[in-house]
């Protein structure tokens, strides 16, 4: 692997100090762009109008309702 030359390093350490990657949910930095990706989520109408549903008459919101699916599905399987 080619090692950075004194110049790119002086460039690369500037660029960084004034432009520093905003971390958390919201962040701009590389990580947090695959985990925002990760945690998306596409379903399709009918579903979607169940899960609102679900929620509603349970009094949570659907992200509620979809953890206690998931961990009624772990507990299952162990």
């Amino acid at each position: 692997m080619a090692r950075m030359t004194d110049e790119e390093a002086d460039y690369w350490d500037e660029y960084y100090t004034k432009n520093p990657p905003i971390p958390g949910p919201n962040g701009t930095g590389f990580f947090t762009q695959q985990r925002k990706a990760a945690r998306s989520l596409t379903i399709d109408n009918l579903s979607a109008d169940w899960l609102l549903t679900k929620a509603i008459a349970a009094q949570k919101t659907p992200a509620e309702i979809i953890r206690d699916m998931v961990q009624k599905e772990i507990a299952a399987s162990l």
